[in-house]
């Protein structure tokens, strides 16, 4: 056991936290637990994994409930995933240096936080859909974030559905629905890719209670999202906690500053 009693239990507490507030707009909260993580743990291989495994039970559960109340349409997903499946797994099989992977990692959380404090600035909220993007624009959008998304360890919805909100590809709701399912299919691919790379890393004891936390964290948010819970405040609090743990995890373990 890498912590002491009370050490994961205040972890699982904020894992807790984390999976209500992003299951409820439609994130697994992956960029949060790895923030996180790196306060705790020193792999960086389990960092990874317990990420992709925590997004992964949150996101299940998201999935199923988005699909059960007509939310999610898995042809509108398809060319999304196609392309992200591949990538993610490629992109988990890097075997990084620690210090690239950090900064690649403070970089991905500072992008994550601007993305959804962008979302969160937008003071006029449209339902006005405009589909008519050429069909390649899906397929790089996913293949480019399931790149990145395997590589530092998180679902990749938190970067998709801002540039699909922008887009107005779809209703906000479908969009989180679509985040969620793209979430799973790539962490899925992502435990595959470090699975075959032999760098899958789980601590079980405390993977027990981490998972325990997030899948309560996650059931909660989800059903606060489809009670039509506003999620702008959600995004703002969430957005500010990222950037500040993203801009530490660049400045001190990837380009090891010292204030």
């Amino acid at each position: 056991m890498l912590l002491t009693i009370p050490e994961l239990l205040l972890l699982m507490g904020g894992f807790l936290v984390i999976a209500t507030l992003y299951s409820s707009i439609g994130f697994g909260g992956g960029s949060s637990y790895l923030a996180l993580l790196t306060l705790v743990f020193v792999s960086f291989f389990a960092i990874r994994s317990m990420a992709l495994v925590c997004n992964l039970v949150v996101v299940s559960g998201s999935s199923y409930l988005y699909f059960k109340n007509g939310h999610l349409n898995f042809k509108k997903c398809l060319p999304f995933v196609l392309t992200s499946i591949p990538l993610a797994f490629i992109g988990a099989r890097f075997r990084l240096q620690e210090n690239t992977f950090f900064i690649i990692l403070g970089g991905a959380l500072i992008i994550s936080a601007l993305a959804l404090m962008f979302q969160t600035v937008q003071l006029k909220k449209s339902d006005e859909v405009n589909p008519n993007y050429p069909p390649y624009i899906t397929y790089l959008l996913g293949a480019g974030i399931g790149l990145l998304s395997g590589i530092v360890g998180i679902g990749g919805g938190i970067f998709l559905a801002p540039v699909l909100n922008h887009m107005k590809w779809d209703k906000s709701i479908k969009i989180a629905a679509l985040a969620s399912f793209f979430i799973l299919v790539n962490s899925v691919s992502g435990i595959g890719g470090l699975l075959t790379k032999g760098t899958f890393e789980l601590p079980w004891v405390e993977a027990i209670g981490l998972i325990v936390a997030v899948f309560i964290g996650g059931q909660i948010g989800i059903r606060l999202s489809l009670s039509k819970l506003t999620g702008n405040g959600i995004k703002a609090v969430t957005a500010i906690l990222v950037l500040i743990v993203g801009i530490r995890v660049l400045l001190i373990n990837g380009l090891q500053l010292e204030f």
